[in-house]
C-alpha cells in the first residue's frame, strides 16, 4: 500500500471545555495509482482526515505511513520536504494569487525547491498547454473562468510532477458540465500513473467511473468502505 492510516485520531483545543473530536479512530490504506475519493457530507471530517494525508496537518494520535515511512511523528522540516516533492493540491477555490498571471502561479510552488528558472519556467509552460491554456498564460488569473481557473490549479499541482495528487471538493464551484470536464482530467492524470485522492459529496464525483474505490465518512468516522 502507498499510504496506511493506522488509528488516527484528530482532536482540536483539546482539554479545553470547547474540545472537539473531527476525526475518530480511522484505520485505512489507500493503493497506488487509484483514485480514491473520501464522500461525505459538510463536517463529516473528510477534508481533516485529507489534511493529515498530505502533511498539512498532524494527528493528534495514531500514524501516517507513506510507504515505509512514517510521517506523522516527523519534524516539520522533513514534512515539508515531503509535502513539496510528494503531494500536489487542489484546493476547494482554488487559491489562486491575484495579481500574478496564469504562468507565474503555476511556477510559484516550485520556487523553494532551486529549480533553473529558464528549465522551469519551460516545464510550466509545457503543462499550460497540455491543459489548453496556451491563450491566457499571460494573463492575471483573475480574468480566468471558473473553468480555467481550475485547470491553472490543475497544472501548479502538478508542477512538481508529484505521486500523489490531492483534491478537497474540486467541483464545488463548477457547474455540471464542468466538473464532468473536471473528472475527465482526473482520467488522464490516473492513466498517467497518479495516486488521486478526492473529498467530494458531488455525485458527479463520486458516481464516475473513474473512482476506484468510495470512502464514506460521518461524524469523523468511516461508515462504508
Amino acid at each position: 500500500m502507498l499510504i496506511t492510516l493506522t488509528n488516527i485520531n484528530k482532536l482540536f483545543n483539546q482539554g479545553k471545555h470547547d474540545e472537539f473530536h473531527a476525526i475518530r479512530d480511522i484505520s485505512l490504506q489507500i493503493e497506488a495509482g487509484k483514485v480514491t475519493c473520501l464522500k461525505g457530507s459538510s463536517g463529516s471530517g473528510k477534508t481533516t482526515l485529507l489534511s493529515m494525508i498530505g502533511c498539512l496537518s498532524r494527528p493528534t494520535s495514531g500514524r501516517v505511513t507513506l510507504e515505509d515511512e512514517i510521517l506523522s511523528g516527523l519534524p516539520e522540516r522533513f514534512l515539508t520536504d515531503i509535502r513539496r516533492h510528494t503531494f500536489g493540491f487542489i484546493f476547494q477555490k482554488f487559491n489562486l494569487i491575484q495579481g500574478l498571471s496564469v504562468l507565474e502561479n503555476v511556477m510559484l510552488p516550485a520556487y523553494p525547491l532551486g529549480l533553473n528558472h529558464k528549465e522551469l519556467k519551460s516545464s510550466a509552460q509545457k503543462l499550460i498547454s497540455h491543459f489548453g491554456l496556451d491563450r491566457v498564460l499571460h494573463n492575471p488569473v483573475e480574468w480566468l473562468s471558473g473553468g480555467e481557473s481550475q485547470r491553472v490549479a490543475i497544472c501548479r499541482a502538478l508542477i512538481n510532477d508529484p505521486r500523489i495528487l490531492i483534491a478537497d471538493e474540486p467541483t464545488a464551484n463548477l457547474d455540471s458540465w464542468l466538473s464532468q470536464e473536471f473528472m475527465g482530467l482526473i482520467d488522464e492524470l490516473r492513466q498517467s500513473g497518479k495516486t488521486i485522492l478526492i473529498t467530494s459529496h458531488d455525485p458527479v464525483v463520486f458516481d464516475s467511473p473513474i473512482v476506484d474505490r468510495i470512502v464514506e465518512m460521518q461524524d469523523g468516522q468511516v461508515v462504508q468502505n
